[in-house]
C-alpha cells in the first residue's frame, strides 16, 4: 500500500506538522507500507501531489489541514485518509462553534466571547468573564497567538496579537484546576494523562514543545472522577461526530471536567500526548499508526486489501 504522509501546509503550525510527518514516516512499518513524504507548500498543488496514493496519512495541523478542506479534496479524488471526516474536522477547528455545540449538549465548557474583527472589542464585555482570562485565535492550535491576561490593561494588546493570525479571536474565562487530556481511539478512551507545566503558569507553546517543558503522566484519579472525565470526553466524541481518533483536553475544577477543546488531528510524534496514552495502553507508535490506517480505511468504507 502506497501511503503518503501529508505534512507541512500553509498555517502557522507548519513547523509542528513537519516534525509530526517526519516521525510518522519513521514509524510506518517498511515491510507493510510504501511510505512517501508529501510536503504541502501551496493549496493549489495538493491534488497533483496526492494522485496515485492508496492512502493519505495526515500530519497537518491548523488551517488547510484540520479544518476539513484537505479532507474535502481527498474525498473528491477518492483517496482514503486518516482521522475524522470533513464535517467533524471543520467543526472542531472552529473553537466557537465547538463550544456552542458542547454547551447545547450539556457538556461543561468555560464561558467565552468570540470576536470576528478587532473593532468588536469591548473591554466592558470582556470584563464580565473576569480576570484572568485566556485570549486565543478561534481556529488555531499549538497555543500560537494565545495569551493569559491577568488585568484589564493587558487585554487589548493580547487581542491585537491574537488577531495577527488573521482569524476570529476568542476570549475565554480562565478555569483553574487539574489539566487532563483524553485520547480516544475507535470510540474508546485510552489512559488519561495529567499535564503539569514545569516552569510556565499554564500549558503554553514553550511548555508543549520545549524539552522538559511539562510533566505528562498517567493520571491517578478517584474512580468516580475518572468515570466522569471519560464520559465527558466520549460525549464530545459523539456530539462532534469524530471518527478514528481524537484528543479531548479538559480542566477539572471542583470535580467538574470543563472541556477546553477537541483535536481531530492531535500531535503524532512518539513524544506527543496521544501516542503516550497509547503506549500506556500497550500500543507501540508503529502499532498506533497501523491501527489508525486500518480504522480509517474502515471509516471510509475501503476494503483492507487496498494496494
Amino acid at each position: 500500500m502506497k501511503v503518503g504522509v501529508i505534512m507541512g501546509g500553509t498555517s502557522s503550525e507548519r513547523g509542528v506538522s513537519l516534525k509530526t510527518g517526519a516521525e510518522m514516516l519513521r514509524g510506518l512499518e517498511q515491510a507493510k507500507y510504501e511510505a512517501v513524504p508529501v510536503v504541502v507548500d501551496r493549496r493549489e498543488n495538493l491534488a497533483d501531489q496526492v494522485r496515485g496514493l492508496d492512502f493519505a496519512l495526515l500530519a497537518l495541523h491548523g488551517a488547510f489541514g484540520e479544518d476539513g478542506t484537505v479532507q474535502a479534496v481527498l474525498e473528491t479524488l477518492g483517496i482514503p485518509y486518516s482521522g475524522s471526516g470533513m464535517l467533524s474536522s471543520a467543526i472542531c477547528m472552529d473553537k466557537d462553534m465547538t463550544k456552542r455545540l458542547l454547551r447545547a449538549s450539556g457538556i461543561p465548557t468555560a464561558d467565552w466571547l468570540c470576536l470576528e474583527k478587532i473593532g468588536e472589542y469591548s473591554a466592558e464585555a470582556a470584563s464580565k468573564l473576569g480576570f484572568p482570562l485566556i485570549v486565543k485565535p478561534s481556529a488555531g492550535g499549538s497555543s500560537i497567538g494565545m495569551s493569559k491576561v491577568k488585568k484589564p490593561e493587558e487585554l487589548y494588546p493580547a487581542v491585537a496579537e491574537a488577531f495577527r493570525q488573521e482569524q476570529p479571536v476568542m476570549l475565554e474565562a480562565f478555569v483553574k484546576g487539574m489539566e487532563l487530556t483524553c485520547s480516544i481511539l475507535d470510540g474508546e478512551v485510552l489512559p488519561i494523562l495529567q499535564i503539569v507545566p514545569n516552569h510556565a503558569e499554564w500549558f503554553d507553546y514553550n511548555a508543549k514543545y520545549s524539552a522538559g517543558g511539562a510533566m505528562e503522566e498517567v493520571a491517578d484519579l478517584p474512580p468516580e472522577l475518572e468515570s466522569r472525565v471519560k464520559e465527558t470526553a466520549l460525549a464530545c466524541w459523539r456530539a462532534l461526530k469524530c471518527g478514528v481518533y481524537a484528543r479531548v483536553d479538559v480542566i477539572v475544577s471542583d470535580g467538574v471536567p470543563y472541556v477546553l477543546e477537541v483535536n481531530t488531528l492531535p500531535g503524532m510524534t512518539s513524544a506527543s500526548l496521544l501516542p503516550k496514552s497509547a503506549k500506556a495502553a500497550g500500543l507501540t507508535f508503529s502499532g498506533l499508526l497501523d491501527t489508525i490506517i486500518s480504522l480509517s480505511l474502515k471509516e471510509r468504507g475501503v476494503p483492507q486489501h487496498v494496494g
